[in-house]
């Protein structure tokens, strides 16, 4: 392999290598625009400042700010396959902290939701609960978590330079580090998610066969039916990062695909982009704001026409 310069190398690379690199960069500016635009609605006077809002609001500015750090990583791999080097950056190691912790606090953006809609059914007389003095506290947690969690990955050699990926990650083998990856990323806040469905189904069911007023029936069952929009959210996240859990199933048994970081992640960056257009369809008060803006837009474009 000849030298290239002080710190990098030519390196050989596959022909499918460019325009993977390029399908992930599209379909992270796609999942921008949507979180802006989606920021945007919410930040519009035509939406109310309450706290499913606010709770809204952080899981668009996680996503968002998530899928800006996927869109280094994507940018440094398609910037080296360009090149045909192999080259860590400084900012390497970091730039995978950062996607690890902003993957932590989307995910349990999710949990957030779900766990205010069902206080707001199985409590609802805890007004302090349901207040957005509260969740601002929760989401600033969140925060510190997922950016404290993932620290001892910067001081330690946990995650490596993967010349084959062109990615700073922590390798996929039978190890501490993936399986602490896995369990705070993934199989927590899901399992997490999953328990708060199964807990306000039972108890949505038990109030059907009680005597109930219509007005709390139905409002219990409006708050499900968004905490179901939730879990299907959740659910395509998974779905879509199957390819990722099942290399490191994988690994724990026998040789692993040399690219699986490019096959994971693209799924995983569809899956962003999947995520934010179900966001939309699924939010009502923000698809009825949209719906406004653009009817104001076409009614204020006409009449300068005219």
């Amino acid at each position: 392999m000849a030298t290239f310069d002080n710190n990098s190398s030519i390196t050989d690379i596959e022909p499918w290598y460019i325009p993977m690199d390029i399908l992930r960069i599209v379909c992270i500016i796609v999942t921008i625009v949507i979180a802006l635009i989606l920021l945007a609605i919410i930040a519009s006077k035509k939406i109310p400042r309450t706290a499913p809002m606010m709770l809204m609001a952080n899981t668009c500015l996680s996503e968002l700010v998530c899928v800006c750090t996927a869109l280094g990583l994507a940018a440094f791999a398609l910037d080296n396959d360009l090149k045909r080097i192999q080259y860590q950056d400084s900012l390497c190691v970091f730039r995978a902290y950062i996607n690890y912790s902003m993957t932590v606090i989307q995910n349990y953006s999710y949990n957030l939701q779900a766990i205010y809609r069902y206080v707001t059914v199985v409590y609802p007389t805890r007004i302090f609960w349901q207040s957005c003095r509260l969740q601002l506290c929760l989401i600033i947690i969140t925060w510190i978590f997922g950016l404290v969690v993932f620290i001892p990955f910067l001081f330690t050699d946990y995650i490596k330079y993967n010349v084959e990926n062109q990615i700073c990650q922590a390798p996929i083998r039978l190890s501490f580090a993936i399986i602490y990856v896995a369990l705070v990323i993934y199989i927590i806040p899901n399992t997490i998610l999953n328990i708060i469905y199964i807990k306000l189904v039972r108890y949505v069911r038990d109030m059907n066969k009680r005597i109930t007023s219509a007005n709390v029936l139905a409002r219990a069952e409006r708050e499900l039916k968004m905490v179901r929009n939730i879990v299907t959210i959740s659910t395509i996240l998974v779905i879509l990062g199957l390819p990722y859990a099942i290399f490191i199933l994988m690994s724990f048994f026998t040789t692993i695909p040399k690219y699986h970081f490019r096959i994971a992640f693209i799924f995983i960056d569809i899956s962003t982009t999947a995520t934010m257009i179900a966001l939309f369809k699924t939010t009502d008060p923000i698809k009825a704001a949209a719906v406004q803006i653009v009817t104001e837009l076409i009614t204020t474009i006409t009449q300068a026409n005219i």
